[in-house]
């Protein structure tokens, strides 16, 4: 991963798209872990925190596992993520403390309404990462990320959720929404938080 171009881009715009920063192996391995074939692993995600966390299935539609550190592959991209956290606050000082992450699965008909990854009232998330772990995608496939202008006006980029690309970008600058998936689509998405979060 070039840590110094990350930096420089999401100084420069907010955020990057990046086609390949992991090996391959360590993408293919991530995958094997997405997989919904343990359902006590995996629950339908909720919109919200705490008293208001809401399961609001027309919104969001995906389920999700939070990745676990004591398993080799989960740990060996936690280890990738914590090598840009401290890249990224040598480069830019934005004092980013920690990261969480979870896979989400999206079905055939599942999507996420337009939303920003910031709770009302809180900065206590300041980057959001989404990587894509979807093997042989194609356009008819849907499930594209679509990323706003921090106004919510504008599209400044439709993202295609293909095997092993990446997006970075300001939690708190760029509302988005997951549009209707027509095959199953798998992600991890993670923030890299404040410090009290």
């Amino acid at each position: 991963m070039d840590i110094a171009a990350i930096a420089a881009q999401l100084e420069h715009t907010g955020y990057i798209i990046l086609d390949k920063p992991l090996l391959d192996k360590l993408v293919a391995q991530l995958l094997t872990r997405c997989q919904h074939d343990e359902p006590s692993r995996f629950h339908a995600a909720h919109v919200g925190r705490g008293t208001d966390k809401k399961l609001i299935h027309s919104l969001r539609g995906d389920v999700i596992d939070w990745l676990d550190a004591a398993n080799s592959t989960d740990r060996a991209y936690l280890l990738c993520m914590e090598e840009l956290r401290l890249g990224l606050n040598a480069a830019l000082y934005l004092g980013l403390f920690d990261y969480e992450c979870h896979y989400a699965i999206y079905g055939a008909g599942a999507g996420y309404a337009r939303h920003s990854d910031v709770l009302v009232g809180k900065r206590n998330r300041i980057l959001t990462t989404v990587l894509y772990l979807n093997e042989d995608w194609q356009a008819r496939d849907g499930g594209e990320l679509v990323v706003f202008e921090p106004t919510g006006d504008g599209i400044i980029a439709t993202v295609n959720p293909t095997f092993g690309k990446m997006i970075i970008f300001l939690s708190d600058g760029f509302p988005h929404e997951v549009l209707i998936s027509h095959n199953t689509r798998r992600s991890i998405a993670g923030w890299f938080r404040a410090s009290g979060s």
